[in-house]
Parts: structure tokens; sequence; C-alpha cells
């Protein structure tokens, strides 16, 4: 199966943030997606028939909706445009007495019965993962990279799975699921896996091996397309991107800027070197997989597989390293300020600060929601 691949502009970026409505009083899952859609839509009188909008996107349940950027050429751009888009989309909340809220998960409201948006993509999801499906009350943050030839796609993609630790613990946002403590940094990594092509990347030496691959997932009725294609890591056809997906869900576009800033410094990293004739060197993809479950566990505390050697060191001493060897491209990108807030999230990650949330309030996880949401609210409005 061929697979053309669209040329992008090398190190061009964009960002998705899906965020949950929330009812301001209580913190609980609010619905109305539908009616901010709509209303989203109704200030675009260009807009025709059944066009979406451009930047705000319907989602499997009706109380998230997705918020997306253009083709950036800087993280500062992306992050500006989704600022922009938020604060239009904020507008629309006030009225419904509804906030914007974004983590990996929401920490007590019930998974199965969270209505889903009547689309037949959604409703086949459903019928086909029943029990699975309906727990995806899971909320993320993409980064796509533009790639300008397809034979980086798949250097890209492996050496970014190399970083699914890293990034699955700076963003580790969900330790709570239906109102229980998990013990995991991150519940919603193993709940999303459990889809059948979610999860941990498979990796292929070229290009051919993923047509391959996606060829054979159609052939047998696992999809229907490449876009069904859900890994932590994958390379976008139609965009001519590498995108990462393994985020949960940041409740601040400081976050948000500095994921964008570690990623397109690793992809122009990797293109780099391999111009320059040197080569990727991917971990096994069993090192990659426990790495991610660490991660998912452990958090900042997590200890991670280095190398097909099996070295290892924690997450953040690794992470600070590579801050420092990667800090001169990301002047040169334009993007040091939101590579160095990295540093920051290092310092207390969605998880911790949710549990000490919960802690202050005596358990009440309703504040946990409350307090991410105020923060999402005031990241937008700075």
């Amino acid at each position: 199966m061929e697979l053309p691949f669209a040329k992008s502009e090398r190190g061009t970026l964009g960002l998705e943030w899906e965020l949950a409505l929330v009812d301001r009083q209580t913190g609980d899952l609010r619905s109305v997606a539908e009616r901010i859609l709509e209303q989203s839509r109704a200030e675009l009188p260009e807009l025709s028939g059944e066009d979406e909008h451009p930047y705000v996107k319907q989602e499997l349940l009706l109380n998230t909706i997705e918020l997306v950027t253009d083709v950036c050429d800087t993280v500062d751009q992306g992050v500006e445009q989704l600022r922009s888009t938020a604060r239009n989309v904020m507008k629309l909340c006030e009225p419904l007495d509804v906030d914007l809220y974004s983590q990996g998960s929401h920490p007590f409201a019930p998974p199965t019965k969270q209505p889903v948006t009547d689309k037949e993509r959604y409703n086949e999801l459903i019928r086909r993962t029943q029990w699975w499906g309906r727990q995806m009350v899971i909320y993320g943050v993409h980064v796509h990279v533009g790639l300008d030839d397809v034979k980086y796609a798949m250097p890209a993609v492996n050496a970014l799975c190399n970083y699914n630790a890293h990034f699955q613990a700076l963003s580790a946002s969900s330790p709570y699921w239906s109102g229980e403590d998990t013990g995991y940094a991150s519940n919603r990594a193993l709940m999303f896996q459990q889809l059948p092509t979610a999860g941990t990347s498979f990796q292929f030496e070229d290009w051919s091996g993923f047509e391959h691959c996606v060829g054979d997932l159609k052939h047998t009725g696992v999809i229907e397309d490449e876009t069904e294609v859900r890994w932590d890591v994958r390379a976008v056809p139609r965009l001519g991107t590498v995108e990462l997906r393994v985020c949960d869900g940041v409740a601040t576009l400081d976050e948000i800027g500095a994921i964008a800033a570690l990623t397109q410094c690793i992809v122009i990293d990797t293109l780099r070197t391999l111009d320059s004739g040197g080569r990727v060197t991917s971990m096994p993809p069993w090192y990659v997989q426990e790495n991610k479950w660490r991660a998912a566990r452990y958090g900042l505390d997590a200890i991670i597989i280095l190398n097909s050697a099996g070295d290892e060191e924690l997450v953040t001493e690794h992470l600070a390293k590579e801050l420092d060897r990667l800090e001169p491209l990301a002047e040169e990108l334009g993007c040091a300020e939101q590579l160095r807030f990295v540093e920051t999230m290092m310092k207390q990650a969605g998880y911790q600060r949710q549990k000490k949330v919960a802690e202050t309030h005596d358990g009440d996880l309703r504040q946990v929601v409350l307090d991410s949401a105020a923060r999402t609210r005031t990241s937008i409005n700075g």
C-alpha cells in the first residue's frame, strides 16, 4: 500500500489541546460541547453547510472540545494562537457557567455515564471497543512537527519514542479515576492503550515498513484509514508531520509551550544528525514499552532505561542533561524560553499538584478540578 507523504516546511508546528467543559461551581463535567461548537461556527459567517470551525473541533464526548492551530513557524506563534482561540471559547462558556479544564482525566466523573457525540465514526468506535471505549474520559496535548522529506518520517518517530517516558512523566496528570486514587501518575496512559490502535508506537526502519503495516491493518479490518492509527508517536502522511501524542492534558499554555519546544528540538536535532551522515539509534521496543509504564506509574520519580545496553537513570536527571544539550538549538529556533520552562515542570507535575490539592481539602476531588480550571483560566487570560 502506498501512502503519499505531504511535504511540509521543516520544523513547522501544529498544536492541539483537548479540553473538558466543567461546571464552575461543582467541577463536574458538562455535556455542552455542541452548543459551544455551534456558537463558534456562528461567529464565522463564511462557513457554510457542515463546515467545521477551523480551530475549535468536535471530540468523542459531548463534554470535550479540541483547540487546534494553523501551521506555525515558532512555538510562541502556536501558543499565542491557542490563547486567542481559547479566549473566544471562554466567552461562549461564560453564560453557561462553564470552565475549561485539561488534565489527563477527570478525577471523579463516572466514565461510562458521559454522553458520546452522535457521529458514525464515534458510534462505531464504541460499538467495537465496548466497555474500554466507554472509559475514554481522557484529555491530551498533541504536537505536530513538519518534515520536508518522507525519508525523515520513521527516524523522527523512532527518535521521539526514546523520549516517551520523559514526556509522559512531565505531563502526567491523571492519578484519579472515577473517584479512586489509582496509584499511578498517569492512569490515562494505561486506559488509552486498551484501544486496538492506541498505545506504544511500532517502529520501522523506513517508510515502506509503515506503509506495509497500514496496508495490513486495513486489509484485516482493524482500521479504515491511516488516521485511525492512534499510537503515542505517529507519522501523519496527509500533513507531512510527525505527531507526539503521548502527553496527558496540561492546564496551562506555558506547559504546552514547553512540551512543543522540547518536541521541536528533538525532531530538528534528529534531522540534522541524519543530514550530517549520522543515524538514529532507537531502543528495543520492549524497553520503550517498559519506560512508558514506569513513567505512567511513577511520574517524575521514574527510573528509565536509556539505551539498548539497559543503562538506567532517574528521568529528571537525564532530562536535565538533555535540556543543556538542546539549549543552543532552542536559541536558534526561538524557543529557548519555552524549553527552559521544562525545568519548572520538573519541580511539580500535574499529578503531584492534584494530590496536594486533594490532601489540603480532605480528599475533596471537586477542588482538584476547580484548581486546575482556575489555572487554565489564568493562563489563557495572561
